[in-house]
């Protein structure tokens, strides 16, 4: 083969280089944001959180008030949704771009992101952001292609695997890509690492939070990306009806409630505390008015570790749970705090998923938005900018348990398909947020687009080629 020779001179082919990069740059400008005010990103993630778990999405009994002064401070979402009903998936879209019908990992498998995977950590690194995750993965296991520092993380911290993490008093945690050893003793620890401690000296969520302070203090100078996935509330589904492990029950000793329901509040309230640590820390370090901090959670509420959502009406007005595809399982708290940019106290009913933050941090950093993804950038919507503000075709999900099903959202239309090729179930969610009239024969032209929409949203993939009968090894 003949070695390559650029017939352009070399000053006039890098004047090129220069014009195609700022072109292929999104205009920050046109939403107000200038080059050098690029800001941090904090990017939290809670696990198992429920649309109705915090107060201010209408929770009268878990106390939250660090995250309802974030809401107050920010935006509060009312139409966002998580990337899928359980995990993994959920954390791939937020990560890739891409709804459940085009991306990697669909559901709960051990199957890792592969090098052509781009996720939002390489982005932002690209654009000379320090990056980190603290917590939770799921996407790629130990010696894989899809552990967090070959997907564009500087440093990592905490749990690679889901069924790990299920134990917030393990033997070990991730540093990187070496175990790090804790005092906690698990006698029934199984290959994951999963079990129930009977020796407990140090519990995960603590260790997390602690490790989110250092990075943002040590990183104060430079651009950062934080994606902090914490594991509260999720349950030790080993631990069975014990299985809300926390250290304490703090303000919830001495209810009269289930055990499990105490020790399930305390982790959210314990959650709730940390967050406040954090914006203490922003304002102590002068970081406030330059960092964008986003909350979410990664699906609904369980009934897991002996939890029941019903107690605390933790799905709030919505119906189903995690694992459902109805709103309860899908559709999550979002809150946006970035001060002296996004108005106090808004509200927003911008539909939006997981899919939306990877061309959404492309846009505050500068770096090119990818094509051919699902998402879109909300920083319009954030920046009160509606007008401006580019509107999906659908938002779509699939789930591959419990014999499979599909639902797809298109303006207040939303449809689900349950198992994977069954009836189509048809909702107005502007006048049925509880998915309680199903409207399939009232209003067959809808039901039948939906259903072509539907179809037309799962691209075949040989890893997914049937629910329930994966060729992957699954996890909990």
């Amino acid at each position: 083969m003949k070695p390559f020779r650029n017939p352009i001179p070399l000053p006039v082919t890098t004047a090129l280089v220069a014009v195609c990069v700022a072109l292929a740059r999104p205009a920050i400008c046109q939403v107000g944001i200038a080059q050098e005010a690029r800001p941090n990103i904090i990017f939290i993630l809670a696990d198992d959180l429920g649309y109705g778990d915090l107060g201010c999405y209408g929770q009268q009994r878990i106390k939250t008030p660090q995250i309802d002064r974030m809401a107050a401070e920010g935006m509060r979402f009312t139409q966002a949704y998580a990337g899928s009903t359980v995990c993994a998936p959920s954390r791939c879209v937020l990560m890739t771009g891409f709804h459940t019908g085009h991306a990697r990992i669909r559901g709960n498998a051990r199957l890792p992101l592969l090098p052509k995977d781009v996720t939002v950590a390489e982005v932002l690194k690209g654009e000379g952001y320090r990056t980190a995750l603290l917590g939770k993965w799921g996407l790629g296991e130990p010696d894989t292609t899809g552990v967090p520092n070959r997907q564009g993380f500087d440093e990592f911290f905490g749990y690679l695997n889901q069924h790990h993490a299920h134990n917030y008093y393990p033997t070990y945690l991730w540093r990187n890509e070496e175990r790090y050893e804790l005092a906690n003793v698990v006698p029934n620890e199984d290959a994951q690492g999963g079990g129930k401690a009977t020796i407990r000296r140090q519990y995960s969520h603590d260790l997390v939070a602690d490790e989110a302070m250092r990075f943002v203090r040590s990183n104060a100078g430079t651009p950062f990306f934080l994606y902090l996935a914490l594991t509260v509330p999720h349950a030790n589904n080993e631990a069975r009806d014990e299985g809300m492990e926390v250290p304490d029950l703090g303000a919830y000793a001495d209810l009269d409630w289930p055990a499990p329901q105490r020790a399930h509040a305390a982790m959210i309230s314990r959650m709730d505390r940390d967050i406040g640590r954090l914006f203490d820390l922003l304002k102590e370090l002068q970081l406030d008015e330059r960092t964008l901090v986003f909350f979410t959670s990664d699906n609904g509420p369980h009934r897991e570790g002996g939890n029941n959502p019903g107690f605390n009406d933790s799905n709030g007005p919505l119906r189903g749970i995690k694992r459902d595809l109805y709103e309860g399982g899908i559709r999550v708290p979002f809150i946006a705090r970035w001060p002296g940019r996004i108005q106090p106290g808004t509200v927003c009913p911008q539909l939006t998923d997981f899919a939306d933050f990877l061309p959404t941090a492309a846009e505050l950093s500068g770096a090119p938005v990818r094509s051919g993804i699902d998402g879109v950038s909300i920083l319009p919507s954030l920046l009160g900018q509606t007008a401006g503000q580019q509107q999906r075709p659908y938002h779509y999900w699939e789930f591959y348990e419990q014999g499979g099903r599909r639902a797809l959202r298109q303006g207040d239309w939303k449809a689900i398909i349950q198992p994977w090729d069954g009836n189509l179930e048809l909702y107005d969610l502007a006048n049925d947020i509880g998915e309680t009239n199903n409207l399939a024969t009232q209003r067959p032209e809808i039901a039948s687009r939906m259903r072509r929409l539907i179809d037309e949203a799962h691209r075949p993939d040989p890893n997914w080629k049937e629910p329930g009968r994966w060729p992957v090894q699954t996890t909990p």
